[in-house]
């Protein structure tokens, strides 16, 4: 098993990470000066107020407060966990990860990824020897070009082709079992021939996950046969609640994904993107889910479903209505399109064009008025009786809605229908528009643990000298190169103090550290949300030479607070070595009069 990646390596690799050239291959930046701008990817706005600084190495939205390195942006725009994220970075930086020894990294083993994509390609080259597979796909109006981008292959008619190919060893055998290409045989075992081929005689749709690696698969009979489509089992490597095949080819196409398309089969996707609607997305045989939605919209603020016209198709519309509840917020939009009856996205898109499957798109019915008409269709609105019934219906559908504007305007629009004032129907309903208490996020407090040495305090007075001088650190960390002997603060009693030497000694050790290596550092520590909120605070525009004063300055007021001893001592070795500044002559001079008492303290201080 592997161990865990050590901390040299991480900070060798933000220290070798562009944020720019990361986030810019995700969102379109420019030039605003010494930073970049651009519309934020985490929430939908016209004016740009998210902001990439080289020098940091750090990104924060000023309008929805997103903010972080390298490795947070990729972790929460691509929904990566923390150690595909370094994976990805040090791809990028054509880095080999090292491993500790003794500790597992709780990641899939990389061997079940390159077992993937070596079946993968053995499908593909399968449908290349096999006519009647490729006429299938002829027949269904796809290109070579399109099977290639989407690695479509075949899996032959055979209960063993990959067993026999992959599964030669125990161990072999094993991985095939765990990322279910292959499926164990009940009754009494017969030697090594125990299992069987999971996808025999089907087109086979490999399911990549956001970095392109294959997780599993989809297979569809060429002819009769049951089931039609057949997918991977839930798998280390797949999760069909959280993943949508297409997302990685969507994003590929395009560097600004405004919409997405949510269909529901893998052909529906693939002819789609192959007539240029190169935004579409497929559930894998399920219900769309909170996960998909949060997934979908960390890339755009506008989600189109598309389900056939059908009953079937309805009732799979109103399941994804119920779930997309919670995801509508201000400035995001879900709609929903219905297509005419016996047509799916792939006939359809193959009969009309795509131009006119847009104009379609453009058409579909907003979530609002979807949910208020559907509602409507099972009461009478013509008595009392009947819009009394909408409004009870409807209360436990807004109730998902998250406060805010959106929510206000959905009940004035079934105010509407029910023919009584929104504020009014909202007070009946008991859905205050501002939201209740479960809607609001507790306000930051004013003043923390001081018992807690390693937070900062955020309130005004004391002990803004040390958050002071932990800010300057974090954004301006060559400066620590002026503090001789950050172990000075050690006889300093205020919260935070452990961590603005700990902060200083390691800028102190690496002069070239950025304020995202630092960040890096505090990670999986305590202290490191504390240093993400100074980190996005707004400090005054300093040049290196004045931060370096200002922490001198702070870290003075600091020491004049310890051992008077301690500190006459230290401005005695400086004064010896780099030599004092005007203010620390002062504050020596004071320190060596005779009018101080033992030690250099003054009587009765």
């Amino acid at each position: 098993m592997a161990g865990r990646i050590p901390q040299s390596f991480i900070d060798e690799l933000i220290a070798r990470t562009d944020i720019v050239d990361v986030v810019g291959s995700r969102v379109q930046l420019k030039k605003a000066g010494r930073e970049y701008k651009a519309c934020c990817p985490f929430h939908g706005e016209k004016t740009p107020s998210f902001t990439v600084s080289p020098d940091k190495q750090f990104y924060h939205c000023f309008g929805c407060g997103a903010h972080g390195t390298a490795l947070g942006f990729l972790m929460d725009h691509d929904r990566l966990g923390f150690v595909e994220a370094v994976e990805e970075l040090a791809a990028r930086a054509s880095m080999e990860i090292p491993r500790e020894a003794g500790q597992a990294t709780g990641g899939p083993d990389r061997e079940l990824y390159d077992l993937t994509a070596a079946v993968a390609q053995f499908y593909r080259d399968e449908l290349q020897g096999d006519a009647r597979a490729r006429e299938y796909l002829q027949r269904r109006g796809l290109t070579g070009e399109t099977c290639a981008r989407f690695l479509i292959g075949y899996a032959p008619n055979s209960w063993n082709a990959v067993l026999r190919k992959f599964g030669t060893t125990a161990a072999g055998r094993e991985r095939l079992h765990a990322v279910g290409l292959i499926i164990e045989r009940e009754g009494p075992k017969r030697g090594d021939d125990n299992h069987y081929d999971r996808f025999r005689d089907r087109v086979m749709y490999p399911i990549r996950d956001a970095r392109g690696r294959v997780i599993g698969f989809g297979g569809r009979v060429l002819d009769q046969g049951e089931p039609k489509y057949l997918n991977s089992p839930e798998t280390p490597l797949f999760h069909k609640g959280r993943e949508l095949y297409g997302f990685y080819e969507a994003r590929q196409s395009r560097a600004d994904l405004k919409r997405l398309l949510v269909v529901e089969g893998y052909m529906d996707t693939v002819r789609l993107h192959q007539a240029g609607i190169t935004y579409a997305v497929a559930t894998l045989g399920t219900a769309t889910t909170q996960e998909h939605l949060t997934r979908l919209f960390r890339v755009g603020n506008e989600i189109v479903f598309s389900f056939d016209g059908d009953r079937a198709g309805r009732a799979a519309a109103w399941r994804a209505l119920e779930n997309a509840l919670p995801q509508a917020k201000d400035g995001r939009q879900l709609r929903f399109l219905f297509l005419p009856e016996g047509h799916d996205p792939d006939s359809l898109v193959g009969q009309e064009g795509p131009e006119a499957f847009e104009r379609r798109l453009a058409d579909a019915l907003p979530l609002s008025e979807y949910l208020v008409q559907h509602l409507e269709s099972e009461v009478d609105l013509e008595h009392v009786d009947g819009r009394a019934r909408l409004a009870e219906l409807a209360r436990p559908l807004i109730a998902r809605v998250p406060a805010g504007v959106y929510r206000e305007l959905l009940i004035d629009r079934l105010a509407q229908s029910v023919r009584m004032p929104g504020a009014r129907l909202a007070a009946l309903l008991k859905l205050d528009a501002a939201g209740d208490a479960r809607d609001r996020e507790p306000s930051e407090p004013s003043t923390v643990d001081s018992r807690m040495p390693g937070r900062i305090a955020v309130s005004p007075g004391r002990r803004n000298l040390v958050r002071q001088a932990v800010g300057l650190v974090l954004h301006h960390p060559h400066t620590a190169g002026t503090v001789s002997d950050p172990q000075a603060l050690a006889d300093v009693e205020r919260p935070g103090i452990p961590l603005l030497i700990e902060l200083l000694e390691v800028a102190r050790a690496e002069p070239k550290i950025t304020l995202a290596g630092l960040l890096e550092k505090w990670r999986d520590r305590p202290e490191g949300g504390h240093l993400a909120k100074l980190a996005v605070s707004e400090l005054p525009e300093l040049s290196g030479e004045q931060a370096a004063i200002e922490l001198q300055q702070a870290v003075n007021k600091l020491l004049s607070e310890g051992s008077p001893a301690r500190r006459r001592d230290a401005l005695l070795a400086k004064a010896k070595g780099a030599g004092l500044t005007g203010e620390e002559k002062l504050e020596l001079q004071r320190l060596l009069s005779p009018k101080a008492g033992p030690g250099g303290a003054r009587p009765g201080s």
